[in-house]
């Protein structure tokens, strides 16, 4: 297997505090894998074997309910760490973890994981940072879900997207990874046809574009007014 250059890796979150001959000595024990569009990476349920740094792409994670409907839980992004069951106690996957594009991965055996933060604790101390901030937007999304309507929920998902994943195009702020309509109603607890409904009012408005599997943001702002109104105002 060709040598990680620790370059490329050496400013991730997960290796924060770690010097070169640690982060080099760590690298050792990765593979980097190669995962096609619409590829899973793991599987909810299934033996938490390896865990992951996604230094190319997007993933989506996503979980099945036992009435079989499907909720997308985040999204991926490069630099990201995900795969971690073993930093928290489970022995399996509790979400599905899909590319959404071309998507190039660093892999470790779960196995290693325990004397992998014996040996260098930042590890274990970044990891429950990350772990941490992602409790963190869980429980936004679950106050949104409880409290918003759903106009709120989907531009504030947008906008947490465009702020994740967002490239500057000459008309606005693209969501630089393929994202359906049918991933938006299962990130914000709504159905595909209020979804389509809302995105083409906004498309009519010049709110954003959207084709198939592409979002820009044309007026992040008005969004940003759109997502943070109380439900006394421009009630409907």
């Amino acid at each position: 297997m060709a040598t990680i250059d620790t370059s490329l890796v050496s400013q991730l979150p997960l290796f924060a505090g770690l010097d070169a001959a640690e982060l080099d000595a760590i690298l050792q024990e990765a593979r980097s894998l190669r995962i096609a569009k619409n590829a899973s990476v793991f599987e909810q349920g299934e033996e938490a074997h390896s865990f992951f740094v996604l230094l190319h792409g997007h993933v989506r994670a996503s979980k099945t309910t036992a009435a079989g409907e499907q909720v997308v839980v985040r999204y991926v992004g490069p630099g990201e760490s995900f795969g971690v069951a073993m930093a928290i106690g489970l022995q399996r996957y509790p979400a599905t973890a899909t590319a959404v594009d071309d998507s190039v991965v660093l892999a470790w055996p779960s196995s290693a994981w325990p004397r992998l933060v014996a040996q260098y604790p930042s590890l274990a101390t970044n990891t429950l940072r990350t772990v941490g901030s992602r409790l963190q937007e869980t429980h936004t999304r679950v106050v949104e879900m409880s409290t918003q309507q759903v106009e709120q929920r989907v531009a504030h998902a947008l906008l947490r997207l465009a702020k994740q994943s967002g490239r500057k195009v000459e008309n606005g702020v693209e969501i630089d990874f393929p994202i359906s309509r049918q991933d938006i109603a299962q990130m914000t607890g709504t159905t595909l046809h209020t979804v389509s409904r809302l995105l083409s009012g906004w498309e009519q408005r010049g709110l954003i574009e959207s084709g198939r599997q592409r979002i820009v943001l044309r007026e992040p702002h008005k969004l940003v007014v759109l997502a943070e109104q109380t439900p006394g105002d421009n009630a409907r």
